[in-house]
C-alpha cells in the first residue's frame, strides 16, 4: 500500500494562518527563526502561535547559523517538537544541539546545479550516521541567500535510496505538488511561498488547495 505523504506547511507567522493550516490536515508547522526572512517569527509570537496548535500535529523551528545556546534557549521557550537546521551547520554542531535541546532534528541541503544523486545519498548517510537525533533530509533548491528558495531543482537527482526519507521542498504549489509525489514519491512535503498571498502571509484557500492536491495524488495508482 502507498504510504501517505506527509504535509509540512512552513513560514507561518499568523494564528489566522496557523488555525487554517491545522484545519485543513497539516502533519507539521514551521516557524523561521532567522531574522533575514520575510517570514521571521520572534521567539515569543511563536511561543504563542504554538500553543494553540493540537496534539499530534508537529511544531518546526527553522534556524539558520545561529548559536547553540541560542537554539537551545528559543526551543526551551516556544516549545518547537523538532528542530530544521537550514544553515552552514555541521554534523557535530546539529547533533550537540539536538542533544541539548532533547529534541530530533532535519537537516537541510540546497541543491545545486552540479549536485549528483551520490551526493545527496552520502549527505544523508552522513548524517544518519551521526546517531538517532537526525529524523531526515529536507531537499530544497539553492541559493546565494539562506531559506527557502520558492524554486524548483531538478528532482531526478533523488535516488529510490533516499526518496521515500526525505522532505521535498523547494517551490512547490498546488499546480506541481502531484507530479512531484508521482516522480519523487517523498515521505513529506514543504510549503512556504506557493500558499501565500505576499511575503510572509498564508492564504487558507491556497493551502487547502495545496492538501487537497496531495490528498489526490497520493490515491491515485501509479
Amino acid at each position: 500500500m502507498k504510504q501517505r505523504t506527509r504535509i509540512k506547511i512552513c513560514g507561518l507567522t499568523r494564528k489566522e494562518d496557523v488555525q487554517a493550516a491545522v484545519k485543513s490536515g497539516a502533519d507539521a508547522l514551521g516557524f523561521v527563526f532567522y531574522p533575514e526572512s520575510p517570514r521571521y517569527v520572534t521567539p515569543s509570537v511563536a511561543g504563542e502561535l504554538i500553543a494553540a496548535v493540537p496534539p499530534f500535529v508537529t511544531t518546526v523551528g527553522l534556524f539558520v547559523n545561529m548559536p547553540k545556546q541560542d537554539v537551545v534557549r528559543i526551543a526551551a521557550q516556544t516549545g518547537i517538537s523538532l528542530l530544521q537546521f537550514h544553515g552552514d551547520e555541521t554534523v557535530e554542531f546539529c547533533t550537540k544541539t539536538a542533544m541539548a535541546a532533547n529534541l530530533p532534528f532535519i537537516r537541510a541541503f540546497r541543491v545545486k546545479p552540479d549536485t549528483n544523486p551520490q551526493d545527496l545519498v552520502q549527505f544523508e548517510q552522513k548524517y544518519r550516521a551521526a546517531g538517532n537525533y537526525f529524523s531526515g533530509l529536507l531537499l530544497d533548491s539553492y541559493s546565494d541567500v539562506y531559506g527557502g528558495t520558492g524554486k524548483v531543482f531538478n528532482w531526478s537527482l533523488i535516488s529510490k535510496e533516499i526518496a521515500h526519507q526525505v522532505v521535498l521542498s523547494g517551490g512547490l504549489s498546488e499546480q506541481n505538488v502531484a507530479g512531484a509525489i508521482k516522480q519523487v514519491q517523498p515521505y513529506a512535503v514543504d510549503v512556504s511561498s506557493g500558499v501565500e498571498s505576499g511575503r510572509g502571509i498564508k492564504d487558507a484557500g491556497k493551502i487547502r488547495a495545496f492538501i487537497s492536491a496531495v490528498n489526490v495524488a497520493d490515491r491515485t495508482p501509479g
